[in-house]
């Protein structure tokens, strides 16, 4: 089966020679399994992740039925503006000088040139369910020649809340008669709702399906929120000029700040997020996939269409909600044979979901310091904080260890009257007291736990003076 080249397919010669001109002489195992019964006409279930050949697994049997008529005969749905620009830069190529017009079709850009590109006619359509829903009603798109449908990342059109957008699209397409959906992984309610979309369809399950990440060296920090941008400058002050970096954080807002952050300790970043304009997107994409651009910092929006193979540095700032975003997102590196590095910023609200991920991946994330300053460099370029925040309990309390115990301080309460009016903190503030024979522990709310560590620190107690420390609990 691995020796099946695709002149063994009887494919026409367009694609043929746009095929050799990448190099591609084999198929992978999704384009082996699903390219023959898709050319057939079957429907297909396609599982499959980002990276395993799927756009061709399904391009290759929509560019051989379409035919350069000016008629929208297919269609891919996809789930963000960015996948649908690669799909529809790859159907490009692939179609060799077959001469079909395939246009993208999605928000954020000008509508009226959209428009008047579909009224101009077109053979391929790939593009996002909502702005196909809308050139739909303004009568610049007509559903009823398409034939062939195809969703690309299934999954993720569901977490978006596409599939309303997508049942309507299916609802006005009479003459679909072949509809092929790919998708890594099929929740519950793609699987209920595959009866009534496709008509005996041919199910794959790719063997590869599990996470290749052989050359992805994965690394977490056991690191809080005050010092994740400490982090960052450790792994930023090691790059190398090769190197480009691609940071994710869960928020347009997070990506924002850390720019601005980033940018004060200079350190030159551009950022991605859903917010921006189509066009400012795209020309940040083409600075990165240039090399003009080292460093990136993006939301999701960025985890799936964004193909750079130069990325060499992955970090996540923010763990994502999904365990199956993880994988979008190293993803990103590691890319033609290259090797890549993924660092995750974990704090102790993150232990579970980090073990959720491992879990679901089966993934190696091996838990590790942050990279030590580079030869040369011997100053951080963002100096570390005390992260009370990180060693408090669920209650916002830090205990502090003072190397007093009951020869020194007499009672709890004559020890919490000290701190009250010594470091100006709130009576709540303070929590258990416990005094031992040679030592002293206080729970002090994380707020005010530094300026109780240096009132500690300089000043005597009973004519004494204090050592205190953080307490490992």
């Amino acid at each position: 089966m691995s020796e099946i080249s695709f002149s063994d397919w009887n494919l026409p010669e367009y694609i043929l020679d746009a095929l050799a001109v990448e190099g591609w002489e084999k198929p992978t195992e999704i384009q082996r399994e699903a390219i023959p019964p898709a050319r057939e006409g079957s429907d297909i279930i396609g599982q499959a992740r980002t990276g395993s050949g799927k756009t061709a697994a399904f391009g290759i049997p929509i560019i051989e039925r379409s035919e350069p008529t000016g008629l929208p005969q297919s269609i891919v749905l996809c789930p963000t503006r960015e996948l649908a620009t690669q799909v529809c830069s790859e159907l490009q190529w692939i179609q060799g000088d077959k001469g079909l017009i395939i246009l993208p079709v999605y928000g954020g850009t000008d509508l009226e040139k959209q428009a008047q590109k579909l009224n101009s006619g077109v053979d391929i359509i790939v593009g996002t369910p909502g702005r196909v829903i809308d050139m739909t009603k303004r009568k610049h798109l007509n559903l009823q020649s398409i034939s062939l449908l195809c969703l690309d990342e299934a999954d993720r059109m569901l977490d978006m809340g596409f599939w309303p957008d997508i049942s309507w699209i299916f609802s006005n397409m009479p003459e679909r008669n072949q509809t092929l959906l790919f998708s890594a992984t099929f929740p519950q309610e793609i699987i209920d709702s595959t009866d009534e979309l496709l008509n005996n369809p041919v199910t794959i399950m790719s063997d590869d399906l599990e996470v290749e990440v052989p050359e992805i060296n994965q690394k977490w920090i056991r690191i809080g929120r005050a010092n994740k941008l400490w982090g960052v400058g450790r792994i930023l002050a090691n790059m190398e000029s090769a190197d480009q970096c691609l940071i994710f954080c869960n928020t347009k807002r997070m990506v924002e700040l850390l720019e601005d952050r980033l940018g004060k300790h200079r350190f030159s970043s551009s950022t991605l997020h859903g917010d921006m304009s189509q066009n400012k997107r795209e020309k940040v994409m083409l600075g990165f996939r240039d090399n003009e651009i080292k460093v990136l910092i993006a939301t999701d929006v960025a985890a799936r269409g964004l193909d750079v193979d130069g990325v060499t540095i992955v970090i996540n700032y923010d763990l994502p909600d999904n365990p199956e975003d993880y994988v979008h997102r190293i993803g990103r590196t590691g890319r033609m044979g290259k090797k890549g590095n993924a660092w995750s910023f974990v704090g102790r609200e993150d232990l579970r979901q980090l073990e959720r991920i491992r879990t679901t991946w089966n993934l190696n994330i091996v838990k590790s310091d942050a990279p030590d300053l580079p030869d040369g460099v011997n100053r951080d370029p963002v100096r570390p904080r005390k992260d009370w925040a990180e060693s408090s309990d669920p209650f916002g309390m830090v205990q502090i260890s003072i190397n007093a115990g009951a020869n020194l301080i007499s009672s709890k309460l004559s020890l919490s009257e000290w701190l009250i009016s010594q470091a100006k903190v709130k009576e709540l503030a303070i929590g258990e007291i416990s005094i031992n024979e040679k030592y002293t522990t206080v729970d002090i709310h994380a707020e005010s736990a530094q300026r109780v560590l240096e009132i500690l620190e300089r000043r005597e107690y009973n004519g004494s003076k204090l050592t205190a420390e953080l307490a490992i609990r």
